[in-house]
C-alpha cells in the first residue's frame, strides 16, 4: 500500500503524519557529500492532544509549517518533542515558537544546548519539561515513550516510541541522506547502501552506545512496526534487515575485503596502488581501488565499514603527506573504525617522510598497523613491483583470517 497524501503531509498511521521538508539540492552536510540531497523529517501525532516530533532545518521552516497547517492550526499545537538539538532537526524551533505556546519535551543535556542556540530568541521563557528513559506523554489515544539515546550521536540525543502504533521516531538512528517524494523503503527500492554510508560517516564512532541503546530497546519491550528517522525514508518492509545491519555494523563484522586508498603526484604511487590491488584480487579477495581525488570521503568510509584491511598510499610532498591523504586521515581519525588492520605505502623523490607519517596517523586512530610500510624512490620497476605484490598478498591473507 502506498502512503496516503494530505496536501503535502503524509499519513503514516491513523493520526500520525510526516510534515517534514525535502532538500532536493542540498549537496553538503557538514563534510558529508550528499549528491542525492536529503530530507528533514518532522512528524505530527494527533490524539486528543497533539505533539510535533522534531522540526526541520531553519530555511525549510515554511515548508514544515505549511504541511502542519493542512492537519491542524500550528497555534493549537500542544507539545513539541525535541529528540536532538542539532540544527538540522531543531533549527526551526524559534520560528515555530512564534506561533505556539506548546510545551517542549527534551532531555536534561538538551536544555543546555537549546539555550546555547536560542538564548536571546525567547528560549528563557519557553515551557520545558525534562524527560528521561521510560517517561511517557499521554496524548489521549496516543502514548509517547521517551528513550534517551546518549551519544547517538550527541549527548542530548533521544528517540521516541509511539506505543499504540509501534512507531519508533529514531532521529539520527537508521537515517539516510536521500531526497525523495516517497516516504517508505518499499516505495524507493534498496536503501541499505544509503543507510550504510550514513552510519559509516555519522554513527561509526558510537558503536558501543548503539549496542547499549539496542539493549535498552529489548529491555523496554520496544518492538517497532515502523522506524521513522529524521533523514530519508521510513523503514517498514525492510525493518528486520536494517536492524540486523545495524547490529552487524556496531559489532564491527567484516568481510574478506581490502581497500587500497591513495593519491598520486606523478603517477608512481598510483602504479604501486594498482599493483597492490591486483595482487589482492589475484588472491581471491574482494578489493576496491580508491583514488582520493575521485571518490568522496563518505563513499570511502562506507566501503570501510565491512573491510577487514586497507592500505593508504601517499607521495611525499615537502617531507610530509600529500594534502588529500592528510585530509582523509583526519576524517578517518574522527570516525575511528574498529577491528581493522592497515599498511602504509608511497613514493618519494629527493626526500621521504609520507609513509612514516601515515603509519603514525593510523596508530593514533587505533588501527593495527602492519609494518614495515613500503616506500619506493622515484618510480617502481620490476623489483619494486614485486614488493607491491607481496604487500597485496599480505593484505589478502589478513582479510582471509577475519
Amino acid at each position: 500500500m502506498e502512503t496516503e497524501k494530505t496536501d503535502g503531509a503524509v499519513e503514516i498511521a491513523r493520526g500520525v503524519y510526516w510534515v517534514g521538508a525535502i532538500d532536493w539540492n542540498g549537496r553538503d552536510f557538514h563534510g558529508f557529500t550528499t549528491p542525492g540531497g536529503t530530507t528533514y523529517n518532522s512528524y505530527l501525532v494527533v490524539g486528543e492532544k497533539t505533539a510535533l516530533i522534531d522540526t526541520v532545518k531553519a530555511p525549510f521552516a515554511g515548508e514544515m509549517l505549511r504541511r502542519i497547517t493542512q492537519i491542524i492550526d500550528p497555534s493549537k499545537l500542544d507539545y513539541i518533542v525535541v529528540n536532538h538539538m542539532e540544527l538540522d532537526h531543531a533549527g526551526s524551533l524559534a520560528e515555530l515558537k512564534k506561533q505556539t505556546d506548546a510545551k517542549i519535551f527534551i532531555t536534561k543535556r538538551g536544555v543546555d544546548i537549546l539555550n546555547g542556540y536560542f538564548r536571546g530568541l525567547g528560549s528563557e521563557n519557553w515551557d520545558l519539561e525534562v524527560v528521561q528513559t521510560g517517561d511517557e506523554l499521554d496524548l489521549g489515544g496516543k502514548t509517547l515513550m521517551f528513550l534517551e539515546a546518549t551519544m547517538l550521536h550527541w549527548p542530548d540525543s533521544m528517540e521516541t516510541f509511539l506505543k499504540e502504533d509501534r512507531i519508533l521516531f529514531s532521529n539520527d538512528g537508521f537515517g539516510q541522506h536521500i531526497a525523495t517524494s516517497k516516504r517508505y523503503d518499499f516505495e524507493v527500492g534498496d536503501v541499505i547502501p544509503d543507510a550504510a554510508e550514513y552510519y559509516a560517516n555519522i554513527l561509526m564512532p558510537f558503536h558501543m552506545p548503539l549496542l547499549r541503546f539496542m539493549g535498552v530497546l529489548d529491555k523496554m519491550g520496544v518492538d517497532p512496526l515502523q522506524i521513522a528517522p529524521s533523514h530519508g525514508i521510513i523503514w517498514k518492509q525492510d525493518l528486520k534487515k536494517i536492524l540486523e545491519a545495524y547490529r552487524a555494523w556496531a559489532n564491527g563484522e567484516v568481510n574478506e575485503k581490502v581497500l587500497v586508498i591513495y593519491d598520486t603526484m606523478w603517477g608512481s604511487t598510483e602504479i604501486m596502488a594498482t599493483e597492490i590491488a591486483e595482487a589482492v584480487r589475484a588472491a581471491g579477495v574482494e578489493v576496491k581501488l580508491l583514488n582520493l581525488r575521485k571518490n568522496t570521503r563518505n563513499h570511502i568510509m562506507k566501503e570501510m565499514l565491512d573491510a577487514a584491511a586497507f592500505a593508504v598510499g601517499s607521495p611525499t610532498l615537502n617531507n610530509g603527506l600529500f594534502p588529500t591523504v592528510g585530509d582523509f586521515l583526519v576524517y578517518l581519525k574522527g570516525l575511528r573504525p574498529q577491528k581493522k588492520k592497515a599498511v602504509a605505502f608511497g613514493s618519494y623523490g629527493w626526500g621521504g617522510g609520507a609513509v612514516k607519517t601515515v603509519e603514525k596517523e593510523l596508530k593514533d586512530t587505533g588501527i593495527e598497523v602492519l609494518e614495515p610500510g613500503l616506500q619506493i624512490r622515484y618510480r617502481p620497476y620490476e623489483k619494486e613491483l614485486e614488493r607491491c605484490r607481496k604487500l597485496g598478498e599480505q593484505l589478502a591473507a589478513v582479510a582471509k583470517e577475519q
